[in-house]
């Protein structure tokens, strides 16, 4: 690459790739996240437990962007296994393009920024509760993820299976569905993953949930309100509605999500998977123990409160429950679509300062993601894209549709990109 010096240089600074490849070359280049696996290339998923880990194979949508010229360019950095809304759980932290001392975003922060600073660039990355519509919202990308099943999860070090989607950002819905059409489509790796065909079915109709709209930063609703009355001038019609049921959205995905984690994580043992040790004289709860212990802070505590609700005594209570509050909230969702988008902001606040993040406490840091959890719980694709800048500072909107409707979201936001100029800091 003619600029690989100045993508180093920013790097220093903004933190955004954990690994750059020197013999990419300049046109068509994409990014991946670091929990999905590039040939040659360490995927540590942002945790300290698999440094040195370098996988022998591609994950199928890096195979299927290589064989379409795509050039690879580096693995971008994460929130261990993905777990965090702010980039900050992890040993090196991203940092927002427009403001160096806020977060970009989590859990795909580096894929955020990525796109940010490149031009004709695409980031693959992954979502499980908002980890891609969460990080493009701060960084003044377009972030797309799509229904559950339509990108094979084959390379992908999983947080939780049923919940995880691999997916994309850019500058534009445009490069965002010319990387969809390459890597969707079902894989004889993945047996999750579908040959269902994706559809366009345009709405004119744009829902507004009330209870969304609760714990909303003020600038931000403000700055809302007015892409709506926007976005009625373009044609669409405006609803306001009540959905009771979507307020138990958060506490079932955190049930459901950290149970999953908690079976995913129990490999890294060190005997096979994880940090080795090579100290097979020690007894096994000493070296399990010892294994384990560079597991990040919310890594243990998702560990933790995962084995919790999946134990015999309050599986029912909780996990089961929250497997059923999925079911319900998925099928009043698609009811609620039938003829319309679900439209909200994609975040509740601004990007707040690195050290401010660090400093949540746990619960008020996973309620950040009370607009980007019910999509995601529910399989269903969504897209965000930035409409305003807040300060100097981007603000992003999140688009919901019925599943296998993806193209329609990318359809409405190219029509929103022809009557609005994103902004960009750096265009290396």
């Amino acid at each position: 690459m003619k600029n690989l010096g100045e993508i180093k240089d920013l790097n220093q600074r903004l933190h955004f790739f954990s690994a750059i490849n020197d013999s990419a070359k300049d046109a068509a280049r994409f990014s991946v996240k670091d929990n999905i696996c590039v040939k040659g290339f360490e995927a540590r998923a942002g945790s300290k437990i698999l440094s040195g880990y370098v996988p022998p194979f591609d994950a199928t949508c890096v195979e299927r962007m290589a064989k379409k010229g795509y050039n690879f360019i580096g693995k971008t950095v994460m929130d261990e296994f993905g777990f965090g809304s702010f980039g900050v759980n992890t040993d090196v932290q991203a940092r927002n393009p427009f403001d160096e001392k806020r977060v970009a975003g989590g859990s795909s922060s580096g894929a955020a920024v990525a796109t940010a600073v490149l031009k004709d660039h695409i980031a693959i990355s992954e979502s499980t509760g908002g980890s891609i519509s969460n990080p493009a919202s701060f960084c003044g990308v377009v972030g797309f993820t799509p229904t559950y099943g339509t990108v094979s999860r084959y390379g992908l070090i999983d947080y939780a299976n049923s919940l995880d989607k691999i997916g994309l950002m850019a500058r534009s819905s445009e490069e965002i569905r010319k990387a969809f059409d390459i890597i969707r489509g079902a894989d004889r790796y993945d047996t999750t993953c579908t040959e269902n065909g994706i559809t366009d079915s345009k709405k004119k109709k744009l829902v507004v949930i009330d209870q969304l709209m609760h714990g909303i930063d003020d600038g931000i609703l403000a700055s809302f309100e007015a892409l709506l009355a926007k976005l009625e001038g373009m044609g669409y019609k405006v609803e306001r509605t009540s959905l009771d049921f979507i307020d138990k959205a958060i506490p079932a995905y955190y049930i459901i999500s950290m149970a999953e984690a908690s079976t995913n994580l129990a490999k890294y043992t060190g005997y096979k998977y994880g940090r080795q040790l090579d100290a097979f004289t020690k007894k096994y709860n000493e070296f399990f123990t010892e294994a384990r212990e560079v597991f990040g802070m919310e890594a243990k505590r998702r560990i933790v409160l995962g084995t919790f609700v999946r134990s015999a005594s309050v599986k029912e209570r909780y996990y089961t429950k929250a497997l059923k509050v999925r079911a319900l909230l998925a099928n009043k969702l698609s009811e609620l679509m039938k003829d319309a988008f679900v439209i909200s902001p994609t975040m509740p606040i601004m990007a707040p300062k690195i050290d401010e993040a660090a400093e949540l406490p746990p619960l008020q840091a996973y309620a950040m993601d009370s607009l980007t959890i019910p999509p995601n719980l529910t399989g269903l694709p969504h897209v965000s894209f930035p409409y305003d800048y807040l300060k100097g500072m981007p603000v992003g909107a999140q688009l919901v549709t019925t599943h296998f409707n993806d193209y329609a979201l990318l359809d409405f936001v190219g029509k929103w990109e022809k009557s609005f100029d994103y902004k960009f800091k750096y265009n290396l």
